[in-house]
């Protein structure tokens, strides 16, 4: 089980306390391998953060995506320690302590190539997650070990 350092109602008020650059009508689209639409979620002027457990710690990250000229910007990455792979990358955003453990690199800013960002889902012990205004998205349970997109698409 992840643990975020907080209760479900703190970290939702969490990811979806912060405005983000988008415009009410993009979607994150998540398309199979061929191009077939799995899943969408409405940005609603906010963010969509994609969750997941770390596969050598376990611990709970996290990576927030706003939508801008129908194309992710990667705005901030939850981090639960500083494990393989994880930490501070000079000028790419700064580290800010989370309120019960872990921490955030916020203001990365970094926008994703146009054709989006592909991810091989995992299994359900991985628990790659979608949370936004409209929910959350269990991608796992959807799409376990399979190649799927996310991208920007206008509604």
């Amino acid at each position: 089980m992840t643990n975020w350092g907080m209760g479900r109602p703190a970290l939702a008020a969490l990811f979806l306390g912060l405005a983000a650059p988008a415009q009410a009508a993009d979607l994150l689209q998540v398309v199979t391998k061929d191009g077939g639409p799995l899943v969408a979620m409405p940005f609603d002027g906010g963010e969509i953060c994609l969750t997941w457990a770390h596969s050598v710690t376990g611990g709970a990250v996290a990576d927030c995506f706003a939508a801008q000229d129908e194309r992710l910007i990667l705005v901030r990455s939850y981090l639960h320690d500083y494990a393989a792979g994880l930490g501070e990358v000079a000028g790419r955003g700064r580290v800010v302590p989370a309120e019960r453990g872990g921490y955030w690199i916020v203001g990365i800013d970094e926008m994703l190539p146009v054709n989006g960002l592909p991810l091989r889902v995992g299994p359900a012990r991985v628990g790659h997650k979608l949370t936004g205004t409209a929910g959350v998205v269990d991608l796992s349970a959807l799409a376990a070990n399979s190649l799927v997109t996310l991208r920007v698409r206008p509604e």
